[in-house]
């Protein structure tokens, strides 16, 4: 049923998409990047579905989910993939270049600075502190996204299942998901029958 929203056995209009303009999608990414120091997929959440409520929750971890599944940088992906959802190829260039043109003038800047004084004791002490805050950042992420799945036992196996591939077991990232979307498709489908 085209524009409608299911949920369980309620039916229900699907909500009008918001009027979202180039300009709009280049500074709301721009300021996703500028926010994200140490990852930018929180700021993404909490200012396109918090803030701006351009999507709904299922919706942000859905195109999430394809943008992980995609080659490339996440965060650039998901940028594409909502640019292009509202303003179509010039949106996503928009939303990309909002994304993307300020770090890449502050890490050229930074990477001129790192070369000539890396070798400082200090700079190693600085950039531990960072990596430890973009950890942090990447795990209260996971759990947001996660928040919306606790529900679901299906989700709960594959993520798992997931988690021991890769996490654990150390296998190759692209053999557990060319093998662990069937499955959850699979097992999506026979559950709705």
């Amino acid at each position: 049923m085209s524009g409608t929203v299911v949920e369980g056995d309620l039916t229900r209009p699907a909500p009008a998409p918001p009027l979202v303009n180039l300009g709009m999608l280049f500074t709301a990414f721009l300021r996703i990047t500028l926010s994200g120091f140490g990852g930018t997929l929180p700021w993404a959440h909490r200012i396109l579905v918090d803030e701006r409520r351009w999507l709904s929750p299922r919706e942000f971890v859905d195109a999430l989910s394809l943008c992980q599944f995609l080659p490339g940088p996440n965060v650039v992906n998901l940028s594409i993939v909502v640019g292009q959802r509202f303003r179509g190829v010039p949106g996503a260039i928009s939303a990309f270049t909002g994304l993307v043109g300020a770090p890449f003038l502050i890490v050229l800047s930074l990477g001129m600075i790192y070369s000539r004084y890396g070798h400082a004791p200090v700079i190693d002490h600085a950039l531990a502190g960072v990596s430890a805050s973009a950890a942090g950042l990447v795990w209260a992420m996971g759990l947001k996204m996660a928040q919306h799945f606790w529900r679901l036992p299906r989700a709960i196996v594959v993520t798992l299942l997931g988690f021991l591939a890769v996490g654990v077991m150390q296998w190759p990232i692209l053999p557990v998901i060319l093998v662990l979307t069937p499955l959850s498709i699979a097992a999506a489908w026979w559950w709705r029958r």
